[in-house]
Order: C-alpha cells, then structure tokens, then sequence
C-alpha cells in the first residue's frame, strides 16, 4: 500500500518554520527598537481608561469623538459602537487617567450631540493589572508545559524512550507560541494593533489546542509500534500520521470557517484578536503534523544537534592473513 512519506521532508518542514520565526523575530527586533516592547501593548499593559458613554440623538460620529479625545492629548484611544446604531452607545479606551481632563472631555463630547451625562461612566485600569495578567499567562504555560511531559511520559511508558514525545510536544508547542508573538508584531507594525487581554486568552487557547492535536498523533504512533513490529520507524510514523489526518482536519476546518465568518463580519474590534487566533490555531495543526512527529523521526535518526547522537559503528577487527 502506498504510504506519503511525511517525515522524510523534514528538512523543508523546519526552514519553513525557520524562515516564519525569524521574520517574526525581526519584527519583535524592530518594534522594541521604536517602542520599547516586542509587540504595541493596549492599556491592559500601560493602563489608562475606558468611557463608556450614551448619546440622545445623532451627530456624534467615530471621527469626531476621536477628534475630542485628540485635542484632549488622549493617545492610543480605541473607539467602538456598542449595541445598535440608534442607541448612541460608545465604548472608548485611552492610555490615560487624568482627572481634569476627563472633565474636559465630557463637556467637548457634549457640544457633538445631546449626551445623557448620567449614563457617562470612567474606569481606570492600572498597568499593574496587565502585569499580573502577563506572569499568570506565564505560570500557566509553564504549569502546562509540566503537566503535559509527565502526562505524556506516564501514558507513554510502554513505548521506548517516552520522554522524547514529551519534549518534542512542548517544542512544537514553543513553535507556535513564537510564530503568534511573530504575527502579533508583524500586526502591530503594519497596522498599528495593539496587544490587550486577549491576547493572552489566545496565545493560552493555542497552546491547548497545539499539545492536543499533537497527543493525537502520539497516541496513534504509540498504538501502532507493537502493532508493526519489523516495521522501520518512519514507516509507522507515516502510516500514524495518516490515519490521524482526517479527524485533525474535520476538527480544525470547522473552528476555521467560524473564525473566518467573524474576521468578515464580526467587526474592527473582533479582528485582531481573531486574527492571532486563526493564526495560531492554523500554525498548530501544522506543528502537530510536520514539526512535532518529524522531530520524533529526527531524534531516533540521530538529526537533532545538541540533543540525539549517532550510536558509534563497531570497531572493525582486524583481518588475519592465513599463510
């Protein structure tokens, strides 16, 4: 039976992955050296404040409320319509917590149109906040990244070397929390988005959905190896990786179309947050195939610096001449 040999083109599989993690890199690279952080961060990071204000007629439009907030010396403001168009409704956040001119701002906001002053409501968000939010999604990951090795070497350890599928896992979990990071910069230099508490939320939902995907093609090779005994190792890895195939691209296809739906009509204040998710979910259905499996190939072939070695020939002995 004919079996597409996925593992044998490792090597094309890691410069793909190579060439998109040293662009997103050099974009990190260029983006501290204007702004001083990888990636634009919203003010969950910096802090600031968010107004949520209603209207009572027309006449307040997105340009002329970011004109307001603009005279203001507000910077970085992010102006959504909440609710229906004939509710008046606005949400706004701003990198800044000034009291007098929040005063100020109110009473340009009220020559626009008529404002419902009772509706007006200022919260401020300390950069402390985003801090604390930053070192959990930290913790997490790497509270997951634990759990999944020892999960992984205790329900792998029928299979010889059980800790080599463990760390391949959490590479090619690292591989897509770099590619994310890469797009979140190319984004922001690009198109000036910024990084929120979303963020956060999508980078901790692709490592899930990374270290699952990849658990399925894992347990799938661990079930074929006293299967296919005789068997090289790269052809059950192949063979694994096929039966798996199409239940990873039932599954992703779904969450792709859903996640493409709302980048179309989902609005400006969706994108990018769906964006770095499609993204991420997109490099982790790839990782879990061409990067994960095929490290496992290259660690029992010897093809890993640094980390697999070659079993040494066995000396030859010497040949004795008969006279």
């Amino acid at each position: 039976m004919f079996v597409f040999r996925f593992v044998q083109h490792r090597r094309v599989y890691y410069i793909i992955s190579a060439i998109i993690i040293v662009i997103g890199v050099i974009a990190m690279g260029i983006s501290i050296s204007r702004i001083g952080t990888p990636f634009p961060l919203g003010i969950d990071f910096v802090g600031g404040s968010i107004f949520e204000l209603q209207f009572t007629g027309p006449g307040a439009t997105e340009d002329a409320i970011g004109d307001v907030f603009t005279a203001n010396g507000a910077p970085n403001t992010s102006i959504q319509s909440v609710g229906n168009p004939g509710d008046y409704r606005w949400s706004i956040r701003t990198a800044y917590q000034d009291v007098a001119t929040t005063e100020q701002i109110k009473a340009d906001l009220a020559d626009l149109a008529p404002l419902d002053i009772s509706s007006v409501r200022v919260e401020s968000i300390s950069a402390s906040v985003g801090a604390e939010a930053s070192r959990a999604a930290v913790f997490a990951v790497l509270v997951a990244t634990a759990v999944v090795t020892a999960y992984i070497v205790l329900a792998f350890r029928s299979v010889p070397k059980a800790i080599r599928y463990g760390i391949c896992a959490i590479l090619a979990m690292l591989h897509d929390v770099l590619i994310v990071c890469g797009i979140a910069a190319v984004l922001g230099l690009l198109f000036g988005w910024e990084v929120d508490a979303l963020f956060l939320t999508a980078v901790l939902t692709v490592v899930g959905f990374s270290v699952q995907d990849t658990i399925v093609v894992f347990d799938r090779i661990r079930e074929n190896i006293p299967r296919r005994l005789g068997e090289p190792y790269e052809t059950i890895v192949n063979r694994s990786v096929i039966e798996t195939l199409h239940r990873s691209l039932a599954t992703q296809l779904n969450a792709f179309f859903i996640m493409i739906a709302i980048l179309l009509f989902g609005g400006d204040s969706v994108r990018p947050f769906i964006t770095v998710l499609f993204v991420g979910m997109l490099s982790g259905t790839y990782s879990s195939i061409f990067i994960a499996v095929p490290l496992l190939v290259s660690w029992e072939k010897g093809g890993l610096p640094l980390i697999s070695r070659r079993t040494p020939p066995a000396p030859q002995q010497p040949q004795v001449s008969e006279t």
